[in-house]
């Protein structure tokens, strides 16, 4: 009986032995069921120019700078050195002239004198043409914080 019990030892203290060398291949990992986010891609935005100018429209001088406007139009019309200029969707819009197509600009290419006419000008008044007022936190359009009334 004690040879018995030698031999179960010994077997356990070699099972114990010969397990030892495979620890090292053990790995222990948790998976928590929950799934990855969905990835929505927005599709680009994109802004619509104005509508195509087809013949030479009556035009005003804006009273005060070198740019002319376009009372009659529906939209943001303005011409600066024989170029058409147009705040339309949130964007500025450039034409070559009446019949050319429009072509979006960035607001540094547009003429320091077509952003200075003055709101009461625009069909549809542009948000970038707002300036802060420091004394309500109000907004001032940009010709009259060139002239200090605001």
């Amino acid at each position: 009986m004690l040879r018995t019990m030698v031999s179960v030892a010994t077997l356990a203290v070699l099972a114990l032995a010969a397990s030892a060398g495979h620890a090292a291949d053990v790995k222990i990992g948790i998976n928590v069921g929950i799934p990855a986010p969905t990835v929505v891609v927005a599709p680009p935005v994109v802004v619509a120019p104005p509508p195509l100018v087809l013949a030479p429209p009556p035009l005003v001088i804006v009273a005060g700078t070198p740019v002319q406007h376009v009372p009659s139009a529906s939209f943001n019309l303005f011409v600066y050195n024989g170029r058409y200029y147009s705040h339309h969707n949130g964007g500025w819009f450039v034409a070559a002239g009446p019949r050319a197509p429009w072509a979006a600009i960035a607001i540094e290419r547009v003429p320091k004198p077509v952003l200075g006419v003055p709101v009461k000008h625009y069909k549809i008044p542009p948000g970038h043409a707002r300036k802060a007022r420091p004394h309500d936190g109000g907004f001032c359009p940009p010709g009259q914080a060139k002239k200090g009334r605001c």
